[in-house]
Protein backbone atom coordinates (compact mmCIF):
# COMPACT_ATOMS: atom_id res chain seq x y z
CA UNK A 1 0.00 0.00 0.00
CA UNK A 2 1.52 3.28 -1.13
CA UNK A 3 1.07 6.33 1.02
CA UNK A 4 1.03 9.63 -0.80
CA UNK A 5 2.06 12.71 1.22
CA UNK A 6 0.63 16.02 0.05
CA UNK A 7 2.80 18.10 2.42
CA UNK A 8 4.87 20.48 0.35
CA UNK A 9 8.56 20.00 0.42
CA UNK A 10 10.21 23.24 1.48
CA UNK A 11 13.96 23.41 1.33
CA UNK A 12 15.70 24.00 4.63
CA UNK A 13 17.52 26.96 3.18
CA UNK A 14 14.21 28.76 2.85
CA UNK A 15 13.00 27.84 6.33
CA UNK A 16 16.18 29.03 8.04
CA UNK A 17 17.82 31.53 5.74
CA UNK A 18 21.39 32.31 6.39
CA UNK A 19 22.08 35.98 6.84
CA UNK A 20 25.51 37.08 5.78
CA UNK A 21 27.04 40.32 7.01
CA UNK A 22 29.62 42.28 5.12
CA UNK A 23 32.20 44.20 6.98
CA UNK A 24 32.35 47.85 5.98
CA UNK A 25 35.02 50.17 7.33
CA UNK A 26 33.58 52.62 9.84
CA UNK A 27 34.55 56.13 8.98
CA UNK A 28 34.05 58.77 11.65
CA UNK A 29 34.53 62.35 10.49
CA UNK A 30 36.86 64.29 12.70
CA UNK A 31 36.66 68.03 12.91
CA UNK A 32 39.39 69.94 14.61
CA UNK A 33 38.87 73.18 16.43
CA UNK A 34 40.92 74.98 13.83
CA UNK A 35 38.63 73.79 10.99
CA UNK A 36 35.52 74.93 12.84
CA UNK A 37 37.08 78.32 13.49
CA UNK A 38 37.96 78.67 9.81
CA UNK A 39 34.37 77.81 8.82
CA UNK A 40 33.01 80.37 11.27
CA UNK A 41 35.43 82.96 9.97
CA UNK A 42 34.38 82.29 6.36
CA UNK A 43 30.70 82.64 7.32
CA UNK A 44 31.42 85.90 9.14
CA UNK A 45 33.41 87.14 6.15
CA UNK A 46 30.47 86.43 3.82
CA UNK A 47 28.13 88.28 6.17
CA UNK A 48 30.54 91.21 6.47
CA UNK A 49 30.83 91.52 2.72
CA UNK A 50 27.08 92.20 2.70
CA UNK A 51 26.90 94.28 5.87
CA UNK A 52 29.41 96.87 4.75
CA UNK A 53 27.36 97.83 1.70
CA UNK A 54 25.50 101.11 2.04
CA UNK A 55 23.33 102.96 -0.44
CA UNK A 56 25.09 105.94 -1.99
CA UNK A 57 24.74 107.85 -5.23
CA UNK A 58 28.35 108.91 -5.19
CA UNK A 59 27.48 112.61 -5.63
CA UNK A 60 29.83 114.84 -3.61
CA UNK A 61 28.01 117.02 -1.07
CA UNK A 62 24.73 115.09 -1.33
CA UNK A 63 23.45 113.38 1.81
CA UNK A 64 21.46 110.34 0.65
CA UNK A 65 19.42 110.36 3.87
CA UNK A 66 17.68 113.54 2.61
CA UNK A 67 16.82 111.98 -0.76
CA UNK A 68 13.05 111.73 0.06
CA UNK A 69 13.02 115.45 0.80
CA UNK A 70 14.41 116.36 -2.61
CA UNK A 71 11.97 113.98 -4.31
CA UNK A 72 9.11 115.66 -2.44
CA UNK A 73 10.29 119.10 -3.51
CA UNK A 74 10.51 117.98 -7.14
CA UNK A 75 7.09 116.35 -7.42
CA UNK A 76 5.41 119.10 -5.39
CA UNK A 77 6.82 121.75 -7.72
CA UNK A 78 5.63 119.83 -10.78
CA UNK A 79 2.10 119.62 -9.35
CA UNK A 80 1.98 123.36 -8.65
CA UNK A 81 3.31 124.20 -12.10
CA UNK A 82 0.75 121.93 -13.71
CA UNK A 83 -2.07 123.52 -11.70
CA UNK A 84 -1.24 127.17 -12.39
CA UNK A 85 0.38 127.02 -15.81
CA UNK A 86 -0.73 123.78 -17.43
CA UNK A 87 -4.49 123.96 -16.98
CA UNK A 88 -7.26 126.52 -17.11
CA UNK A 89 -8.94 127.31 -13.80
CA UNK A 90 -12.35 127.20 -15.48
CA UNK A 91 -11.89 123.65 -16.69
CA UNK A 92 -10.48 122.16 -13.49
CA UNK A 93 -12.63 119.27 -12.33
CA UNK A 94 -13.15 118.16 -8.72
CA UNK A 95 -11.36 114.90 -9.51
CA UNK A 96 -8.28 116.83 -10.64
CA UNK A 97 -8.34 118.95 -7.49
CA UNK A 98 -8.58 115.84 -5.32
CA UNK A 99 -5.65 114.27 -7.16
CA UNK A 100 -3.53 117.40 -6.77
CA UNK A 101 -4.32 117.67 -3.05
CA UNK A 102 -3.37 114.03 -2.57
CA UNK A 103 -0.13 114.52 -4.51
CA UNK A 104 0.81 117.61 -2.49
CA UNK A 105 0.10 115.71 0.72
CA UNK A 106 2.43 112.90 -0.33
CA UNK A 107 5.09 115.42 -1.37
CA UNK A 108 4.82 117.16 2.02
CA UNK A 109 5.18 113.84 3.79
CA UNK A 110 8.31 113.05 1.77
CA UNK A 111 9.79 116.43 2.70
CA UNK A 112 9.34 115.93 6.46
CA UNK A 113 10.21 112.22 6.40
CA UNK A 114 14.00 112.63 7.03
CA UNK A 115 13.37 114.93 10.00
CA UNK A 116 10.70 112.59 11.34
CA UNK A 117 13.05 109.60 11.12
CA UNK A 118 15.79 111.39 13.03
CA UNK A 119 13.30 112.58 15.63
CA UNK A 120 12.01 109.05 16.24
CA UNK A 121 15.58 107.74 16.59
CA UNK A 122 16.37 110.46 19.13
CA UNK A 123 19.27 111.82 17.12
CA UNK A 124 20.74 115.12 18.16
CA UNK A 125 21.20 117.86 15.56
CA UNK A 126 24.82 118.30 14.56
CA UNK A 127 26.56 121.00 12.61
CA UNK A 128 27.76 120.36 9.11
CA UNK A 129 31.34 119.19 8.92
CA UNK A 130 33.79 121.91 8.05
CA UNK A 131 37.34 121.76 6.77
CA UNK A 132 39.78 123.33 9.29
CA UNK A 133 42.21 125.95 8.09
CA UNK A 134 45.76 124.82 7.57
CA UNK A 135 44.85 121.27 6.56
CA UNK A 136 45.74 119.55 3.33
CA UNK A 137 43.95 116.74 1.55
CA UNK A 138 46.16 113.67 1.27
CA UNK A 139 45.97 109.99 0.35
CA UNK A 140 48.96 108.03 1.62
CA UNK A 141 49.57 104.28 1.63
CA UNK A 142 52.69 102.51 2.78
CA UNK A 143 51.98 99.02 1.46
CA UNK A 144 53.46 97.48 -1.66
CA UNK A 145 51.92 94.07 -1.06
CA UNK A 146 49.98 92.29 -3.78
CA UNK A 147 47.77 90.08 -1.59
CA UNK A 148 44.73 92.35 -1.81
CA UNK A 149 45.46 94.41 1.31
CA UNK A 150 46.23 97.50 -0.74
CA UNK A 151 42.87 97.36 -2.53
CA UNK A 152 41.02 96.75 0.74
CA UNK A 153 42.68 99.74 2.40
CA UNK A 154 41.84 102.02 -0.52
CA UNK A 155 38.22 100.81 -0.59
CA UNK A 156 37.72 101.11 3.19
CA UNK A 157 39.21 104.60 3.37
CA UNK A 158 36.98 105.82 0.54
CA UNK A 159 33.67 104.45 1.84
CA UNK A 160 34.38 105.59 5.42
CA UNK A 161 34.92 109.19 4.33
CA UNK A 162 31.98 109.19 1.93
CA UNK A 163 29.41 107.63 4.28
CA UNK A 164 30.28 109.28 7.61
CA UNK A 165 30.85 112.78 8.97
CA UNK A 166 34.60 112.20 9.20
CA UNK A 167 37.03 114.58 7.51
CA UNK A 168 40.11 112.44 8.12
CA UNK A 169 40.78 108.77 8.67
CA UNK A 170 43.77 106.61 9.48
CA UNK A 171 44.03 102.82 9.13
CA UNK A 172 46.87 100.86 10.71
CA UNK A 173 46.78 97.15 9.78
CA UNK A 174 49.66 94.66 10.10
CA UNK A 175 52.19 97.47 10.23
CA UNK A 176 50.79 99.15 7.12
CA UNK A 177 49.51 102.74 7.03
CA UNK A 178 46.65 104.26 5.05
CA UNK A 179 45.82 107.92 5.70
CA UNK A 180 43.17 109.83 3.80
CA UNK A 181 41.32 113.11 4.17
CA UNK A 182 42.39 116.48 5.55
CA UNK A 183 45.47 116.39 7.78
CA UNK A 184 47.97 118.85 9.21
CA UNK A 185 51.22 117.70 7.68
CA UNK A 186 54.60 119.45 7.78
CA UNK A 187 55.41 121.82 4.95
CA UNK A 188 57.39 120.52 1.99
CA UNK A 189 56.83 116.90 3.04
CA UNK A 190 56.90 114.18 0.40
CA UNK A 191 54.53 111.25 0.41
CA UNK A 192 57.42 108.83 0.82
CA UNK A 193 58.17 109.97 4.38
CA UNK A 194 54.57 110.49 5.51
CA UNK A 195 54.02 106.80 6.47
CA UNK A 196 56.96 106.98 8.86
CA UNK A 197 55.64 110.30 10.20
CA UNK A 198 52.26 108.70 10.96
CA UNK A 199 53.86 105.62 12.57
CA UNK A 200 55.82 107.87 14.92
CA UNK A 201 52.63 109.63 15.95
CA UNK A 202 50.92 106.28 16.56
CA UNK A 203 53.81 105.16 18.73
CA UNK A 204 53.66 108.37 20.76
CA UNK A 205 49.91 107.91 21.29
CA UNK A 206 50.36 104.29 22.43
CA UNK A 207 47.80 102.73 20.09
CA UNK A 208 49.74 99.62 19.09
CA UNK A 209 48.01 97.45 21.73
CA UNK A 210 44.49 98.86 21.43
CA UNK A 211 41.79 96.28 22.25
CA UNK A 212 38.74 98.40 23.13
CA UNK A 213 36.83 100.99 21.12
CA UNK A 214 37.62 104.60 22.04
CA UNK A 215 34.95 107.24 21.40
CA UNK A 216 35.19 110.91 22.32
CA UNK A 217 31.91 112.52 21.11
CA UNK A 218 32.61 116.11 22.20
CA UNK A 219 36.35 116.70 22.29
CA UNK A 220 39.34 114.53 21.56
CA UNK A 221 41.37 113.47 24.55
CA UNK A 222 44.49 115.49 25.25
CA UNK A 223 46.82 112.55 24.57
CA UNK A 224 45.52 112.34 20.98
CA UNK A 225 45.75 116.04 20.14
CA UNK A 226 49.04 115.55 18.31
CA UNK A 227 47.67 112.64 16.32
CA UNK A 228 44.38 114.06 14.99
CA UNK A 229 43.97 117.10 12.72
CA UNK A 230 43.47 120.57 14.18
CA UNK A 231 39.83 121.34 14.97
CA UNK A 232 38.83 117.75 15.74
CA UNK A 233 35.79 117.66 18.03
CA UNK A 234 34.76 114.02 17.70
CA UNK A 235 37.13 111.06 17.59
CA UNK A 236 36.43 107.35 17.09
CA UNK A 237 39.11 104.64 17.21
CA UNK A 238 37.92 101.14 16.31
CA UNK A 239 40.38 98.30 17.04
CA UNK A 240 40.99 95.43 14.62
CA UNK A 241 41.41 92.18 16.56
CA UNK A 242 42.97 89.13 14.94
CA UNK A 243 42.92 85.48 15.92
CA UNK A 244 46.21 83.67 16.48
CA UNK A 245 46.70 80.17 15.06
CA UNK A 246 49.10 79.33 17.84
CA UNK A 247 46.32 79.30 20.43
CA UNK A 248 43.67 76.56 20.46
CA UNK A 249 41.24 78.84 22.24
CA UNK A 250 41.27 81.42 19.45
CA UNK A 251 42.81 84.17 21.56
CA UNK A 252 42.32 87.59 20.03
CA UNK A 253 45.20 90.01 19.90
CA UNK A 254 45.51 93.56 18.54
CA UNK A 255 46.16 93.74 14.83
CA UNK A 256 45.58 97.43 14.19
CA UNK A 257 42.86 100.06 14.31
CA UNK A 258 40.71 102.45 12.28
CA UNK A 259 40.70 106.11 13.36
CA UNK A 260 38.04 108.59 12.26
CA UNK A 261 38.15 112.30 13.10
CA UNK A 262 35.35 114.85 12.61
CA UNK A 263 34.91 118.56 13.24
CA UNK A 264 31.35 118.12 14.54
CA UNK A 265 30.29 116.91 17.97
CA UNK A 266 28.42 113.59 18.20
CA UNK A 267 29.35 112.95 14.57
CA UNK A 268 28.94 109.16 14.72
CA UNK A 269 25.61 107.58 15.64
CA UNK A 270 25.15 104.06 16.96
CA UNK A 271 24.37 102.88 13.45
CA UNK A 272 27.57 104.48 12.14
CA UNK A 273 29.65 102.88 14.89
CA UNK A 274 28.18 99.45 14.17
CA UNK A 275 28.88 99.86 10.47
CA UNK A 276 32.47 101.02 11.14
CA UNK A 277 32.96 97.94 13.33
CA UNK A 278 31.76 95.78 10.41
CA UNK A 279 34.34 97.41 8.14
CA UNK A 280 37.01 96.76 10.76
CA UNK A 281 35.99 93.10 10.91
CA UNK A 282 36.71 92.83 7.20
CA UNK A 283 40.39 93.06 8.07
CA UNK A 284 40.06 90.40 10.75
CA UNK A 285 42.23 87.41 9.92
CA UNK A 286 44.81 84.88 11.04
CA UNK A 287 48.31 85.94 11.97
Amino acid sequence: MNIVCFKPCIPSSLLCPRTSFRKFPLTIPRFSLQDSQQQQQQQQQQQLNLSVLRFTLGIPGLDESYLPRWIGYGFGSLLLLNHFLGSDSATVTPAQLSTEVLGLSLASFSIVLPYLGKFLKGAQPVDEKTIPDGTEQIFVMSTDRVDGLKEDLAWASYVLLCNTNAIAMLIFIQGEICARGYWNIPDDTSKEILPGWFKKKIENAGLYDLKDTLYFPQDADSEFQDLVPIGTRCLLIQPVLQVSNESDTGLQKPGGFILLASTTRYAFSNKDKAWIAAVANKFRGKV
